[in-house]
């Protein structure tokens, strides 16, 4: 009998580490699983520049668009900046982690223009060339 319970001793010892295997095996599947879930959550961002469209609707002129863009582009992170005085929009190029679409707006309004739901800085719509204030100011060009 001493024979045969050797032998069951280390199977029983055989199937402990079988068992103590598996549950390693498994906590390391479920913290790998936990880990990325967690990894999942973070917000994916497709390369460092974002590009923002915003309503700038007291933009009258060429000297305006010049303004605007040559004020942005020297904002931290602004790479590019477009205005269409036409359709009355300002396209901006920035890097996201050194500006932010709140941010541009505010310094559009600093320089005295409306953009987007950001009122221009009164003490700087008073600066502005006549031509480039609006229309019940008695600014704007004229229709041909």
């Amino acid at each position: 009998m001493a024979a045969g319970s050797g032998k069951l001793e280390r199977g029983f010892l055989i199937l402990n580490e079988i068992v103590f295997m598996k549950k390693i095996g498994s906590l390391t599947v479920l913290f790998c699983t936990l880990f990325l879930a967690l990894q999942a959550q973070q917000p994916v961002r497709k390369g460092s520049a974002e590009t923002v469209t915003i309503s700038v609707p007291t933009v009258q002129c060429e000297q305006c668009k010049d303004r605007i863009e040559k004020y942005l582009t020297r904002e931290d992170g602004v790479l590019t900046v477009k205005v269409d005085y036409k359709k009355k929009t300002c396209k901006v190029t920035y890097l996201w982690d050194r500006n932010n679409t709140e941010n541009i707006k505010t310094a559009i309004a600093n320089i005295g223009y409306d953009a987007g739901d950001v009122t221009a800085d009164p003490e700087a719509y008073k600066k502005l060339p006549t031509c480039c204030k609006k229309p019940e100011d008695g600014g704007g060009h004229e229709k041909q």
